[in-house]
């Protein structure tokens, strides 16, 4: 029986991310990887290869963002026997919150943590599905920044490599993780 690492490299990982053109506005090209979570090789070698990247990394936070990377976030947590956090769109989470606004490829929102989901020990790993200008994952930097975390990783699926700006930038004096660029 073939594991997993090995199937996956007979099928290009990106092959089983769909591409929706002019998704959520005309001029944007989605990825969508729910084609990639319904495949379970797939889906099992995102889990283990980021996992893998950050065993022994002392990971004590998954921080994950809002919708999708709430699916791979979760099973990091498992993996690397650390407490989930969900950063979510203003307005979503019950308890008291921190606030950032950002900008998206197509236009502005806020998110918010949890006042009490970090503390100054935890080693926090930020997932998100996708890297597109660092405007979502440099505002979920910024909240967890808020918190005096000991340390910050960073990883996503996906990678809009040719997309760049001045906040992708910021972002790379942190450790990425990226399984997939465009």
């Amino acid at each position: 029986m073939f594991h997993v690492e090995q199937i996956i490299k007979h099928m290009d990982l990106k092959k089983t991310i769909r591409e929706i053109p002019d998704y959520p506005e005309k001029g944007i090209n989605f990825k969508d990887i729910t084609t990639m979570l319904k495949n379970p090789e797939a889906f099992k070698f995102v889990v283990d290869s980021i996992s893998n990247a950050y065993q022994g990394m002392q990971i004590t936070k998954i921080v994950s963002l809002e919708s999708r990377g709430f699916i791979v976030g979760g099973a990091l947590a498992y993996h690397l026997n650390a407490g989930f956090v969900p950063v979510r769109k203003k307005g979503k989470l019950p308890a008291e919150t921190l606030t950032e606004e950002y900008e998206l490829e197509y236009g502005e929102d806020q998110i918010e943590i949890h006042k009490d989901a970090l503390s100054e020990n935890d080693v926090v790993l930020i997932h998100d599905d996708l890297l597109a200008t660092g405007g979502t994952a440099l505002a979920s930097l910024n909240l967890v920044k808020k918190m005096n975390v000991r340390k910050i990783y960073f990883s996503f699926i996906c990678d809009l490599s040719f997309i760049q700006t001045p906040k992708k930038e910021e972002l790379n004096s942190h450790e990425q993780h990226i399984l997939v660029k465009y």
